[in-house]
C-alpha cells in the first residue's frame, strides 16, 4: 500500500462505487467521503476503522472512508488486495445503509458482536 497515493485511493473508491447499482445510493445525501486520515478504534488502540457509515444531523447520511486507517493496516498488500478490502469496505457500510433505511440494525449488532470478540481475544 506503500505505493498508493491518496489520491490513486480516491480513484480506487470512485471506480468501486461506479460500479455499484444506483440504487443503494437513494438518500445518501451526503455521498461517500474519503478522509487522509487513520482512525484507531476509541475502545482498542491496535485496531483501525476503516470506515464508517453516518446518519443524522445536519450532514444526513454519508459514508467516510479513512485512506490512513487502510495505509496503517495493508502497507504490506498488493493493491488487488487493497482493492478488494476497499471493495469489502464500502459493500459493509452501504448495508449499513440500507439497513438504517428500513429501520433495521441487524449488521450493528453483528458488528458489536465482532467487537466484544476481538477485544476477549486480545486479553
Amino acid at each position: 500500500m506503500d505505493n498508493i497515493t491518496f489520491e490513486e485511493f480516491g480513484e480506487m473508491l470512485n471506480e468501486i462505487a461506479d460500479n455499484l447499482p444506483e440504487d443503494i445510493f437513494v438518500n445518501l445525501n451526503g455521498g461517500i467521503n474519503l478522509l487522509p486520515d487513520a482512525l484507531p478504534h476509541p475502545e482498542v488502540g491496535m485496531l483501525y476503522i476503516l470506515g464508517q457509515y453516518h446518519h443524522g444531523g445536519y450532514l444526513g447520511r454519508y459514508i467516510t472512508i479513512y485512506y490512513g486507517s487502510f495505509a496503517a493496516l495493508y502497507k504490506k498488500n498488493s493493491r488487488n488486495n487493497v482493492k478488494k478490502q476497499l471493495d469489502k469496505v464500502l459493500r459493509h457500510e452501504f448495508l449499513h445503509h440500507l439497513e438504517s433505511m428500513a429501520g433495521e440494525k441487524d449488521l450493528e449488532i453483528q458488528d458489536a458482536i465482532d467487537l466484544a470478540r476481538y477485544k476477549r481475544w486480545q486479553k
